[in-house]
């Protein structure tokens, strides 16, 4: 494992996490965005946003809300992390919900996690407002509260009309927020992992759970108050709401909320970001294009050479990159300094090329259900390939390990989640004696460095970080008439051999499809199945559908096992045969 090679603080709770951030940073910077009027940064201080983080808290309470789940849905932005922390430092428990989910989805995923608020942006004003004229006994949501209106209009609240009214509570002497006692071991955040709304299973998370993470990350990765970092995943998303958003606060660092993927370079120089973290897709392009850029202009063989040179000098502790590739780091605005990749694998290549170019690159690994950081690179331990060493409060162990050393990763500590919340037989799955079976396979170096060598033994994780459960498409799939069952598996896409293609194979059964189509002509069959995966194509985040180009059809029966699973590690040797 890691061994802490920085100073932290000690925090029992992210309620004494923003008191200490409160105490020694309050006259930090905490936010930086841009405002109504064009290209206006507007800096919010720690001061002002913990008052409004305390305003809303004690408004939500006052709305009868104390204990109670509490939805938030929008871009990133200053609004969302308010309410975060107003709702599990002393309210409720908060449910952070998928912005880029179908209407249908986070309908679902409202009923499911019995919400009786939700905070939004005005981009699902439309979903809220059918919402509140439905009937809908499984919506059991009392409050809609609108981070875009300026005042009350009817069943929809004002966020910023909250915020005025609890503050005035907290000078008229309300407490009930500030003094509120938090239990460290309790559920306070539930996330969705993902997946479509009937398998998708909410974890549930614990102060305990996400402060010991940060720690661990204090003690491994460095970031003071003179950083910024700029904040581009979406901050439901468990690796940019732990690193990128509670991260900073715990360190007094600010964080900039990117404009959108056209806009990085940009937003880069404008915040004078110096921290960014992201997922490997992201960093790999940013590379392509600079290397592209350096080899337009006919520098490529100068930026070798200079390479050379500087990581000669680094041997004797002389590191002259940000000097040689001043060019380079000006046109990130010139304060950038690491760049952090989590949630699938990153190219080797790529990280030691932005190394080689003054730009530290750190690979981490985690999952939603361990808060989520498990482990992760630094400059002390660093080795191209590998995620780094384990986090110092949790132990990894590699099981039913094969002939190549490679296993399943299974974890314990503080940072593992309580369970799948209402799901009992899904935590008894994964949750063994504290153990955390993550159904990822890796192994050990000798030097104990961490490596990811295959994906989860069901679920596909495509190179943007996105989870894909195969059994939820299969489903779907499974409900048509005439499907005897199907297998849903990635393939490497033929332009990037790092990235997966979703693909399908499926076993259907000729006499009742010919019973229903009146024909038993195999493309007819086809093209009956094939209409029935657009449909499912409709109703899925596009990331989840299947190319009609991309199915195989059968009347042959799948390799199960005796409890009539599919054996999907033969299954994809008989494809790889046929296809090969």
């Amino acid at each position: 494992m890691n061994e802490r090679i920085h100073d932290y603080v000690e925090i029992k709770s992210l309620k004494d996490m923003i008191n200490k951030t409160r105490n020694e940073f309050s006259d930090e910077v905490a936010f930086k965005f841009k405002t109504d009027v064009e290209g206006v940064i507007r800096k919010v201080k720690y001061d002002e946003f913990l008052d409004d983080v305390d305003s809303l808290g004690t408004k939500l309470i006052d709305l009868g809300l104390k204990g109670k789940k509490i939805a938030v849905i929008s871009e990133n932005r200053y609004e969302w992390a308010t309410s975060y922390l107003a709702v599990v430092c002393g309210t409720g428990i908060i449910v952070p919900l998928d912005r880029a989910l179908p209407e249908i989805e986070i309908r679902s995923l409202i009923e499911r996690s019995e919400v009786e608020a939700i905070i939004y942006s005005d981009r699902y004003s439309e979903i809220m407002k059918k919402l509140i004229n439905e009937d809908n006994k499984l919506n059991k949501i009392k409050y809609y509260i609108c981070m875009d209106l300026e005042k009350k209009d009817k069943k929809i609240l004002s966020f910023k009309e909250l915020i005025r009214s609890g503050r005035k509570l907290i000078n008229d002497g309300d407490k009930r927020f500030l003094s509120a006692e938090i239990n460290p071991e309790e559920m306070q955040v539930m996330l969705f992992t993902s997946g479509t709304t009937s398998m998708s299973k909410a974890v549930a998370l614990s102060h305990k759970n996400i402060c010991a993470n940060l720690m661990d990350i204090a003690s491994v990765i460095e970031a003071t108050e003179d950083d910024t970092f700029l904040s581009f995943l979406p901050l439901h998303h468990t690796f940019e709401a732990t690193v990128g958003f509670l991260y900073p606060i715990y360190k007094g660092s600010s964080v900039a909320y990117c404009e959108g993927i056209k806009h990085i370079q940009d937003n880069l120089k404008e915040y004078k970001i110096s921290i960014m973290i992201s997922v490997p897709v992201l960093f790999e392009n940013m590379y392509k294009r600079v290397m592209k850029s350096i080899e337009k202009q006919g520098k490529l063989e100068k930026v070798k050479k200079g390479i050379k040179i500087s990581n000669f000098l680094r041997k004797f502790h002389i590191d002259i990159r940000r000097k040689i590739f001043k060019e380079l780091h000006d046109n990130f605005g010139g304060n950038l300094r690491l760049f952090v990749s989590g949630a699938a694998a990153i190219d080797k290549e790529v990280e030691k090329g932005f190394n080689d170019l003054g730009i530290t690159t750190y690979a981490g690994y985690g999952l939603t259900e361990t808060s989520p950081v498990v482990a992760a690179e630094n400059d002390k331990y660093r080795r191209y390939g590998s995620v780094g060493k384990v986090f110092p409060s949790l132990e990894v162990k590699i099981e039913d390990v094969d002939e190549e050393g490679v296993g399943e990763i299974v974890v314990k500590g503080p940072s593992v989640m309580l369970e799948y919340y209402n799901n009992p037989e899904a935590t008894k799955e994964t949750l063994v004696d504290g153990w955390f079976y993550t159904g990822d396979l890796g192994y050990f170096d000798k030097d104990k460095y961490l490596y990811i060598s295959g994906r989860k033994k069901s679920v596909i994780v495509l190179k943007n970080g996105k989870n894909i459960y195969p059994e939820e498409i299969e489903n779907l799939i499974n409900k048509l008439e005439g499907i005897k069952e199907s297998m849903v598996f990635g393939l490497s896409d033929k332009d990037d051999k790092n990235d997966l293609v979703l693909h399908a194979k499926i076993v259907y059964d000729k006499n009742i499809i010919k019973e229903i189509i009146k024909s038993d002509d195999f493309d007819e069959i086809k093209k009956y199945i094939l209409n029935y995966i657009k449909e499912i194509n409709k109703q899925v985040p596009a990331y989840k559908a299947i190319s009609v180009n991309n199915v195989i059809f059968t009347e042959e029966e799948l390799i199960k096992t005796t409890t009539l699973k599919i054996k999907r590690q033969e299954e994809m040797k008989k494809i790889m045969n046929v296809s090969n």
